[in-house]
C-alpha cells in the first residue's frame, strides 16, 4: 500500500515539470511522505508487541528571516545593474566621441594655421632683399674680422678652389631658373656636397633653398666638420634676409651645441649682430662680446680682437 500510494504521487508530480530543481524538491518531499506513512503504520499496526516507535517525523523548522533580503529575485537584481551599466557606457562612449571629434577639429585648425603661417614668411623671405650693415664689421673664415666688401667675397667661402662659386653665376629668369643654375657638386663626401651646395646657394641669394640644404647638413651629419659651418651659415641666411630673430637663434645654437666647432667663435659675433639689429640693450651686446673674447680670445686673430674691442667701445661695455 506505501509503495502504491508513493508511486501514485511521485508520477502525479513528475508529470509538471522536467527540470533537475523540481526532481529534487520532489525527492525531498517524496521522502518526507514515506516517512510519514511509516510513522503511521507503526502506530495503526504496532505488531502486537507494545514497543514503542520513536516518530521519525519532526515540527518542521522555520527559517530566521535574513536581514536586508532583497524583496525581488537576484536575476532581477542582476539585469537592473546590468542595464545601468550599458548606459554608463553609453554615456561615456558619446563624450569620448565628441572629444575625439573636438581634437581632430583642432589639429586640422592648427595644421591650415601653420601651412598659411609658413607660406607667408616664404613669402616675405623671397620678396626682401638682404639687409646688411655697411657699418657692421663681418669674420672670414680665418676667423679675422673684413669690412663688408671683403666679406660678401670671402666669408665662409670653403678652402678648396672647386668650392668657390662662380662669379657670373646668373641672377635673372623665374626663381626655379635660378636654382637650376648653381651647380650641384659631387664628391665622395654626401656632407660636403650638402654644404657647398648650400653656400652656393646662399651667394646666389636663394636664402630658402641655401636653408634647405645647410639644415640636411645639421641634421645628417652632427659630427662632420662642416655641421659648425652649415649651422652659422645657416644663422647667416637668415640675418641677410632680414630676419634677426631667426638668426639669433641659429647662432646661438651653434655656439651651445658646438661649441669647439670651427665657426662658433664667428657665430658668437654674428649673435652679437643680430641683437643689435633686434635693437636689443647694449648690456646684452655687452655680454655676447665678453663671451667671445672669454672662450675664443687667444683663438682669435690680432685683427678680430681689435675689432671685437672697438665694438665694445662704441658701446660702452665695461
Amino acid at each position: 500500500m506505501r509503495l502504491i500510494l508513493a508511486a501514485a504521487m511521485l508520477a502525479a508530480v513528475l508529470g509538471g515539470t522536467g527540470s533537475a530543481h523540481a526532481q529534487s524538491a520532489l525527492e525531498s518531499r517524496v521522502d518526507r511522505l514515506e516517512r510519514e506513512m511509516r510513522a503511521v503504520q507503526r502506530k495503526v499496526f504496532p505488531g502486537g508487541s507494545g514497543q514503542y516507535f520513536e516518530p521519525e517525523i519532526a515540527p518542521p523548522q522555520t527559517d530566521p528571516s535574513v536581514p536586508g533580503t532583497p524583496a525581488s529575485s537576484p536575476v532581477a537584481d542582476l539585469t537592473q545593474r546590468v542595464a545601468a551599466l550599458e548606459s554608463q557606457v553609453a554615456t561615456l562612449t558619446g563624450q569620448v566621441e565628441q572629444t575625439q571629434y573636438r581634437l581632430r577639429q583642432a589639429e586640422s585648425n592648427f595644421t591650415a594655421y601653420r601651412n598659411e603661417t609658413d607660406a607667408r614668411i616664404r613669402a616675405l623671405e623671397a620678396r626682401f632683399a638682404p639687409a646688411t650693415d655697411a657699418s657692421a664689421p663681418v669674420a672670414n673664415g680665418n676667423g679675422t674680422l673684413q669690412a663688408p666688401s671683403e666679406a660678401s667675397a670671402a666669408s665662409d667661402r670653403p678652402a678648396r678652389p672647386a668650392e668657390s662659386v662662380s662669379d657670373d653665376t646668373p641672377a635673372v629668369g623665374s626663381r626655379a631658373e635660378q636654382v637650376a643654375a648653381v651647380p650641384r657638386p659631387e664628391t665622395d663626401d654626401a656632407a660636403e656636397d650638402l654644404y657647398i651646395y648650400g653656400y652656393r646657394l646662399w651667394r646666389a641669394e636663394l636664402y630658402p633653398e641655401a636653408r634647405g640644404q645647410l639644415e640636411k647638413v645639421v641634421q645628417q651629419y652632427p659630427e662632420h666638420r662642416r655641421a659648425s659651418f652649415a649651422q652659422n651659415l645657416l644663422g647667416r641666411s637668415y640675418l641677410d634676409a632680414g630676419a634677426p630673430s631667426l638668426a639669433a637663434v641659429a647662432f646661438y645654437d651653434n655656439f651651445k651645441n658646438n661649441p669647439n666647432g670651427e665657426r662658433a667663435p664667428d657665430s658668437l659675433f654674428y649673435l652679437a649682430e643680430a641683437l643689435r639689429r633686434l635693437d636689443k640693450p647694449a648690456s646684452e651686446i655687452c655680454k655676447v662680446y665678453a663671451e667671445l673674447m672669454s672662450l675664443y680670445g687667444d683663438g682669435l686673430s690680432d685683427q678680430m680682437k681689435a675689432d671685437v674691442q672697438a665694438r665694445q667701445s662704441q658701446l660702452r661695455c665695461p
